[in-house]
């Protein structure tokens, strides 16, 4: 498709969705059909109308909720000023009209507006007299719009009389360079390739005010093009913007020019209100070094840069905020100044409908099947643990099927009509430079066998392609991953010559001089078929167009580090049943862990809203999180060093995971049961669809049965906490209740429970690690419950955009209990090669514990070995990457 065709398509989505544009309900797909084929013609598109038609669906049926903030109330700040006040909304009038020309649906752009608006508001009037600084965070979601809210706040910032503006994108060329592209477009107006400084996207309006800049997507900012510029920021009557690196040499040489050229006699700037936007904030720019010492030289740089401005803003932009909220809200250093903790304003968005989450991948008992593939063989071709010095012999043949599904997929694609949109694949297995190109190495190799099958025999019979073993592969794949895409196997075979017309295969990471320029195939028309192989440049930031098969095989439990190596979220448009993500079980099962924690984060954010409660507050409960330690420990850890940590259960569920597989144990577990069932719980025993529910038990009775209850020794630390956390809350909540989980056999009478099948199938001799690092099944929490409460339970989840029209989540169960729950279970074990665990009856329990507990702490004291045993290994440290560039 040409660049014209592509424009010309465009034009017809746009007419599409303003067409159906207001409606109460969402237009039948046959009617958005039957307007497309009477557009085309008259706006001279003669392609193929499916993809218009697609694409004009998905954008009229996307909404987003307006997202929910904490402020400081205490604080004296109008966030009405921005109503308040006469502005002229031009560079945000330009950045909507801009986005509805990229195919956004109207009502998402005027959405996107009032929250930019919202956030604005927290930021301090630009033009009000004296000195001011504001610190601010913004939560967002991997890949799910960050950079579109922050564009449309930095337009309207402008508007309102912000003169210098900073965005620091990230710590890699690459990313930086993303960065700039897409300000180009949305805000500056022109290109600002040196050799091309043509008006693209806002600035294809003629009388459009073009801000300035300092930097261009060639060329980070260095003191050599600010003297070349011979621009002092007090000089212009636009405003002026840098899109840096998060890089100390570039920060300090930012500082110096704006200190020797533009600050006044008192050393600072007193006349240029100044908004700084950090990307990705919870990387390099927390200060991790102890309060007692000077800050990390990042996070000093960027407070000395907002120091050294009379009137500044500083908005951190994340969709990992676990680090952000453990700064220090009190920290203060000389010469840095004041810390970065959000005391102002934190503000979580919603992410649209149409989003393709971790909630949905990990989460989603429907889809995570069909999407979500455990990695097994790796570890003997590329080991977790592995140096750059050795030698890659093959990939696993789990890599290669990836690669086959890729294939496959690309050609589904482009029998859809997706042919001349972008299609990625990534890989990400080491750390090492070297090492990812050899892995490139094997990949350029298979990928050459397979086009060269492909051509050979995409136009031979069945019973001749059948014996080539790569088209066999090919065949094995379709049928049985994709069988249900609307096409069989005979179109597929003949249109697989298509993919390789486009595909390239790139290393990416700091050191490569290749560059995955989706942009420049724009250009030229052409929807590029890329395989991305690397390490941390893919984990951060980097957006990869059309990713539609992922395989990664990373070992790292770093919260934030984890997250944002999930390149696969984001945004599937018509493609979501053909993504596959390869990972191994572990990373699968925390992945889920996070996915969970994650969303409870943001539900206690909406809680605290409602509650009236600070930033300094959710940052005082963040902080005492049990799984904090996955963030601000290891670099500790690994000096041995013990940390003090006080930890705070409200609204989360503590669970026994990792099970002993010693059948005398067990069966002394489920002696106590029945001894507790018997006489210590207590008489008044109701029964649930899946088992016995016995309300208010004495919480001395339940802290107990957990004293007794013989756990894995890996476990012991857990427990521990979680009867510290009892008597804790003992005064508060005298009673709690208990959950007796039966399926099948069980026999009240009898006082057995009938046991539930997991499997089992990577249990080894040192214990049984339950899948997805869960015990009890979503909707366990509600047994048990009145009908009163459940009726709470779905008025609190209906108040809450995210959960509207959903059954409620275990969260909102626990909130209206409102009290201790202790579940026990019996797990039978199926699919294990462990012979002593064949036929055993393995007791668990877990205790979730109510909401709102907020002032209630225990305190924990750890060491690397007591992190390891409750979270795993930190073998994996993104800041020892090889292509890590300071």
């Amino acid at each position: 498709m040409t660049f014209n065709q592509k424009e010309k398509e465009k034009g017809l989505v746009r007419a599409l969705i303003t067409a159906f544009e207001g409606l109460e309900e969402v237009p039948k797909k046959a009617d958005i059909e039957a307007r497309a084929m009477q557009l085309a013609p008259l706006l001279g598109y003669d392609g193929d109308l499916r993809v218009a038609v697609e694409e004009a669906m998905i954008a009229i049926d996307t909404w987003m909720g307006a997202g929910v903030s904490l402020v400081d109330n205490e604080a004296y700040h109008d966030e009405e000023w921005v109503y308040k006040r006469d502005i002229e909304w031009t560079y945000s009038d330009a950045y909507e009209g801009y986005l509805k020309n990229e195919k956004w649906q109207p009502s998402l752009v005027q959405k996107l507006s009032d929250v930019g608006s919202k956030i604005l508001g927290q930021l301090q009037d630009p033009t009000s007299e004296g000195s001011w600084n504001r610190r601010g965070l913004v939560i967002g979601h991997v890949q799910s719009g960050k950079t579109a809210n922050y564009m449309g706040v930095i337009a309207k910032a402008a508007d309102a009389g912000y003169k210098f503006i900073i965005v620091i994108a990230g710590i890699h060329n690459n990313l930086r360079k993303q960065t700039q592209e897409r300000i180009d477009e949305g805000f500056i107006g022109r290109s600002s390739d040196p050799e091309n400084r043509v008006a693209i996207g806002v600035g294809r309006n003629r009388d459009y005010p073009y801000p300035a800049t300092l930097t261009n997507i060639n060329e980070d900012f260095s003191k050599n093009t600010a003297a070349k510029s011979g621009w002092k920021i007090n000089d212009f009557g636009k405003p002026i913007i840098l899109v840096i690196k998060k890089n100390v040499r570039t920060l300090e040489a930012l500082h110096n020019w704006l200190k020797e050229l533009n600050a006044q006699g008192d050393g600072r700037i007193s006349d240029v209100p100044m908004l700084l936007i950090d990307d990705e904030a919870d990387n390099a720019s927390i200060n991790t070094n102890k309060e007692d010492i000077s800050p990390t030289r990042t996070n000093a740089m960027i407070r000395r840069i907002l120091g050294l401005f009379a009137k500044s803003c500083y908005v951190g932009y994340t969709a990992t905020p676990f680090a952000n909220i453990f700064i220090n809200p009190d920290a203060y250093d000389d010469d840095a100044r004041d810390e970065l903790f959000p005391r102002d304003f934190i503000y979580s968005l919603d992410a649209p409908n149409t989003y393709f989450g971790p909630e949905k991948v990990f989460l989603d008992e429907d889809f995570s099947p069909d999407v979500l593939e455990d990695i097994t063989d790796c570890e003997d071709y590329l080991p977790f643990s592995h140096k750059k010095v050795d030698t890659v012999v093959e990939l696993p043949p789990s890599l290669y099927k990836a690669l086959d599904q890729f294939i496959v997929a690309r050609t589904i694609r482009n029998l859809r009509g997706h042919s001349s949109k972008h299609c990625s694949m990534m890989i990400n297995v080491s750390r090492f430079v070297s090492i990812q190109q050899e892995v490139r190495n094997f990949i350029s190799i298979r990928e050459r066998r397979i086009r060269e099958a492909v051509k050979a025999n995409y136009m031979m019979p069945e019973e001749v392609s059948s014996r080539n073993q790569y088209m066999a592969a090919l065949r094995y794949v379709f049928e049985s991953e994709y069988s249900g895409c609307g096409f069989e196997w005979d179109q597929i075979k003949a249109s697989l010559i298509g993919v390789f017309d486009n595909l390239r295969i790139f290393v990416v990471n700091s050191k490569s001089d290749e560059v995955l320029d989706f942009k420049k195939y724009e250009r030229d028309g052409v929807g590029l078929t890329a395989i991305a192989i690397g390490g941390l440049s893919l984990s951060r930031g980097l957006t990869i167009e059309g990713l539609t098969v992922s395989y990664m095989y990373r070992n790292t439990r770093m919260y934030d580090t984890l997250m944002q190596m999930g390149r696969w979220f984001g945004y599937r448009p018509g493609f979501e049943d053909l993504c596959r993500v390869h990972l191994s079980e572990d990373s699968i099962n925390w992945y889920s862990h996070i996915a969970n924690a994650s969303e409870e984060l943001r539900e206690q954010i909406r809680r605290m809203r409602r509650d009236g409660m600070s930033p300094k507050q959710f940052g005082l409960y963040v902080q005492s999180h049990p799984d904090r330690l996955l963030i601000t420990a290891a670099n500790k850890m690994r000096t041995g060093e013990k940390v003090v940590f006080n930890q705070n259960f409200t609204g989360t569920i503590k669970e026994c995971t990792l099970l002993p597989v010693d059948s005398k144990v067990n069966t002394e577990n489920e002696t106590l049961i029945q001894e507790f069932w018997r006489s210590g719980f207590g008489r008044n025993t109701i029964e649930t669809r899946k088992g016995w529910f016995i309300p208010d038990v004495d919480i001395d009775r339940i802290s107990a049965f957990v004293t007794q209850f013989k756990v894995h020794a890996a476990s012991d630390s857990l427990r521990s906490s979680v009867l510290d956390y009892l008597h804790a809350i003992s005064e508060r909540f005298p009673l709690g209740d208990v959950l007796l989980i039966s399926k099948g056999d069980g026999n009240s009478s009898e006082f057995r429970l009938g046991a539930q099948q997991r499997s089992a199938k990577d249990a080894k001799a040192r214990g049984w690690q339950l899948s997805r690092y869960r015990l009890a099944s979503r909707g366990d929490e509600k047994l048990g419950l009145s009908d009163e409460q459940i009726a709470q339970a779905y008025e609190v989840a209906e108040n809450d955009r995210n959960s509207k029209g959903k059954e409620p989540s275990d969260f909102h169960y626990r909130i209206v209990r409102n009290k201790p729950l202790l579940m026990i279970h019996i797990l039978e074990p199926k699919e294990t090669a462990l012979e002593e665990l064949r036929g055993q009856r393995v007791p668990a329990f877990g205790v979730s514990f109510p909401n709102g507990l907020f002032d209630t702490e225990i305190e924990v004291v750890a060491n690397r070995v007591w992190v390891e045993q409750m979270y795993g290994s930190f073998d994996d440290d993104p800041d020892t990457e090889d292509d890590y560039d300071e």
